[in-house]
């Protein structure tokens, strides 16, 4: 009876000790609270302008928080890791954010690019079909003018592009 006393003590002492492990966050606008990481799924409860949170986990651009008694999932970027009010990117955040020596319960979010890297550049080619399907989306000076003026814009000369050159082959074996 003792020995299995003993796992559901640890458990229930993991449990109650969880929300010490924690992130603590503020939001930064007021937001909802959803059942689950999307803003498809219900709403859980409405959350204020500079509430504190306890950040649970992340799941992409989700974090699951605990606001008083509701726990949910907020947008990654309605919040503000650490203590402290709904001030912002201080110079702390910044450097915190940029050296690795940042506290690890701090969520940093990062945007970037995928798709293109250093290779796919330099095996870049030109494309004559691309540059002919461009060019039929060119509109005449007149609709240009038209269209401008519907729209309360200026019209501004630009001149043209020059003509695009074939590139030159660095390899003397291709001509022949």
């Amino acid at each position: 009876m003792r020995k299995s006393l003993i796992p559901v003590s640890a458990l229930l002492l993991c449990v109650s000790t969880a929300s010490a492990w924690a992130a603590t966050g503020t939001v930064l606008r007021n937001e909802k609270l959803y059942s689950q990481p999307s803003s498809g799924s219900a709403v859980a409860a409405d959350v204020a302008k500079g509430t504190s949170v306890n950040i649970l986990s992340k799941q992409g651009g989700w974090l699951r928080v605990t606001a008083g008694r509701t726990t949910g999932w907020i947008r990654l970027l309605s919040v503000r890791a650490g203590e402290g009010g709904v001030g912002g990117a201080g110079l702390g955040d910044v450097v915190g954010a940029a050296t690795t020596r940042s506290d690890p319960s701090r969520v940093v979010a990062v945007a970037g690019l995928r798709g293109l890297n250093d290779e796919d550049l330099k095996q870049a080619k030109f494309n004559a079909e691309e540059l002919a399907r461009l060019n039929s989306w060119q509109v005449t000076p007149s609709q240009a003018q038209t269209f401008a003026s519907q729209s309360g814009l200026a019209t501004v000369k630009v001149t043209s592009l020059p003509d695009p050159k074939p590139a030159k082959s660095s390899s003397p074996w291709e001509n022949n």
